[in-house]
């Protein structure tokens, strides 16, 4: 993702006011809560922070976006710069028992990362880059598509945990984009499908750690729909992805996209997905007195480079 400019506009928060707005949002603004952490229950998210450690973050942003992390028990996390000063900065505001895991850079120099809350969710041994073999490239293609796979952009980066009884893998991924040209479009479809057949690979093998592999992330998927190029590659072998328990329109700020995205296949994970996930929008919470007496395209200028122009998506598992 490009670097948003900076507001060339003036405006200071409190952010503890800030904190107690995105609570009151979340527990009473109807189609917007998010469960309560749960002994029993396991909460999952994918959050793209817009270019973190490109913008000019400063201390108070970074404790909102802690605010938001701390309802989650695992994040994974995209577009983290190699520059980790923000990340640890936001690391800070969260309990000390959230730990990082996270990629060296590729694509558009982003680490894919991943953070875990220790207390509740045990780090298991099998933990790497998804990066098929050159020799595979030839297997995936699509329908109407001549040109060749050549590798990810960014390796999905894999973390396999343990909470509860549950084990589970997640795929932590960010899709190239590129342009809306055909050559861009028919690599975003090639990756995606890329993922949906290592997926269903790893979870028909005999030596699996586990058999709930949850690929997670920025999918630049632009609709959840049949007909749509990325959707057909990424559930062509099987993966779902489950409607939204709160509607609030699309997981990016200003527009109606649905380029994150939790998927899963049906069988022993969809058994142990409660049916509860959606989308956070916190613009709709925060920076209040911004949306009233600004126009409209500095409120989303503001909030896409000081926050994200992303909103975290979440799901919920039994554990």
């Amino acid at each position: 993702m490009p670097e948003f400019p900076k507001p060339t506009f003036s405006y200071e928060y409190d952010p503890d006011a800030q904190i107690d707005a995105l609570r009151e949002y979340e527990q009473n603004e109807p189609g917007r809560d998010v469960p309560a952490k749960a002994a029993n229950r396991l909460l999952i998210a994918t959050w793209n922070i817009a270019n973190l450690e490109a913008h000019d973050r400063r201390d108070k942003d970074h404790r909102l976006m802690a605010e938001i992390l701390r309802w989650f028990d695992v994040i994974a996390l995209q577009e983290v710069r190699d520059n980790l000063g923000d990340l640890l900065q936001i690391q800070s505001h969260l309990p000390a028992s959230y730990e990082l895991l996270f990629t060296d850079p590729s694509g558009n120099d982003e680490r894919m990362t991943f953070v875990s809350d220790a207390s509740k969710v045990k780090l298991l041994q099998e933990v790497g880059e998804v990066a098929p073999a050159p020799a595979s490239f030839r297997y995936i293609k699509l329908p109407g598509i001549t040109q060749r796979f050549d590798g990810f952009d960014r390796n999905p980066y894999l973390a396999t945990f343990q909470a509860g009884t549950f084990t589970f893998s997640l795929v932590n991924v960010h899709l190239y984009f590129g342009t809306d040209s055909t050559y861009s479009k028919n690599r975003r479809s090639l990756e995606a499908y890329a993922i949906a057949r290592w997926a269903d690979l790893r979870r028909n093998s005999d030596f699996a750690l586990t058999k709930d592999i949850i690929p997670l992330g920025d999918f630049n998927l632009p609709l959840v729909q049949p007909g749509d190029e990325i959707y057909e590659a990424l559930t062509a072998r099987g993966l779902q992805l489950p409607p939204h328990s709160t509607q609030v329109g699309g997981a990016t700020v200003g527009q109606d996209t649905h380029y994150d995205q939790v998927a899963f296949f049906p069988g022993d994970t969809q058994n142990d997905f409660t049916g509860q996930s959606g989308v956070f929008d916190f613009d709709g919470a925060i920076f209040a007195y911004l949306w009233d007496t600004r126009p409209l395209s500095d409120f989303y200028d503001y909030v896409r480079y000081y926050m994200s122009d992303h909103r975290p998506l979440w799901a919920e598992f039994r554990i």
